[in-house]
């Protein structure tokens, strides 16, 4: 698929936008207070893959999070900071790569340049966040209640702010809870800027729920080429959040690095427990990052045949099953062994 051209930005060692793959981002949920908890959470979502982290600034003390994180983790860190211009002064000198803040919020023009100054300074990018509840007055009453139309308004205000200042090193987001929504809003910036778009639904939910809406919602921009870094927001682990995304790049083709499941919804001819191997080899083949594509098929009737497209699979019979490589059956074993023998197989690939 095309991708839309859209500016590059750098942060630490990603870009976002232009030629960039699109990176995959979460959020600690550990109190800001809690400095050993928000290392442990950071560490643990570069190792599932996390390639941006943000972290809630709220105040000063929350400050030290910044070098502490920047101490264990490569990752780039972007300080969330809402209404307090100082906090993202502070931040930058310590050390952050991004800061996420509207500037419509700041107060007055003098805050805006003080902090436009001091990005262009560090060379920090500004992410503009803007959602249903956090419009304009004058926004809203143009357009008398919460639209796309306002939220695309309100994202190029606050950067217009900004531009005041010769300062365009800008991501937009403008996530709502409603799919549909906030799909059009992103469209509308699509058409109306060249800034690179951060992709979420917000509020989304819990993982069942909120990985749905997140499919759908960040899933059809993608396809048609809107969008340069994403988020899976949910009400769970922040980890949860990081496959989710990276399973939303897989599917779409986006994301070449790891394995890539295919198995089937079982049938009356299953006579193995496909449902525990499919879950058992999806966990231990979660941070794989050999790209190939691994079936966990049901029976011979939707097995080598159906997925010979597959790297390598399974295809189960009664009380026992196949392993077979594109098509091709290579062995059969008792069900017992069939993923230790998988597994085997994948580590030779």
């Amino acid at each position: 698929m095309e991708r839309r051209k859209t500016k590059k930005v750098t942060l630490g060692n990603i870009s976002i936008g232009g030629d960039s793959s699109i990176t995959v981002q979460s959020m600690l949920n550990t109190p800001s207070t809690d400095i050993e908890g928000s290392v442990r959470q950071s560490i643990e979502l570069e190792k599932a893959g996390c390639e941006i982290i943000r972290l809630a600034i709220p105040d000063e003390d929350a400050v030290q999070l910044i070098p502490a994180i920047k101490k264990e983790v490569s990752v780039p860190l972007v300080a969330d900071i809402h209404f307090n211009y100082r906090l993202a002064l502070e931040a930058a000198a310590a050390g952050i790569d991004k800061i996420r803040i509207n500037p419509g919020n700041i107060g007055s023009d003098d805050r805006v340049k003080q902090v436009a100054d001091e990005c262009r300074r560090r060379n920090i990018p500004i992410r503009i966040g803007v959602n249903s509840g956090s419009l304009e007055k004058h926004i809203l009453e143009k357009y008398g209640k919460p639209t796309p139309e306002a939220l695309c308004d309100s994202a190029l205000y606050h950067a217009s702010l900004l531009e005041k200042f010769d300062f365009d090193n800008i991501v937009l987001s403008m996530k709502s809870s409603n799919v549909e929504f906030m799909v059009k809003a992103y469209e509308l910036a699509a058409e109306r800027t060249d800034y690179p778009l951060h992709l979420g639904v917000t509020e989304a939910g819990t993982e069942r729920m909120g990985i749905i809406k997140s499919s759908m919602g960040i899933g059809s921009l993608l396809m048609r080429g809107i969008g340069d870094t994403i988020r899976v927001s949910l009400t769970d682990s922040p980890v949860k959040e990081v496959y989710a995304a990276k399973d939303i790049l897989k599917a779409l083709g986006l994301n070449k690095d790891g394995v890539k499941f295919i198995s089937c919804p079982t049938c009356g001819r299953t006579r193995i427990d496909l449902i525990g191997l499919a879950a058992k080899a999806e966990e231990l083949l979660r941070d794989c990052k050999k790209n190939i594509t691994v079936a966990i098929m049901g029976c011979i009737v939707n097995g080598p045949g159906e997925a010979r497209e597959a790297d390598i699979g399974i295809a189960g019979g009664d009380g026992a099953g196949l392993i077979f490589k594109k098509g091709e059956i290579i062995k059969k074993v008792p069900e017992e062994e069939l993923l230790s023998e998988l597994m085997k197989e994948i580590e030779k690939m």
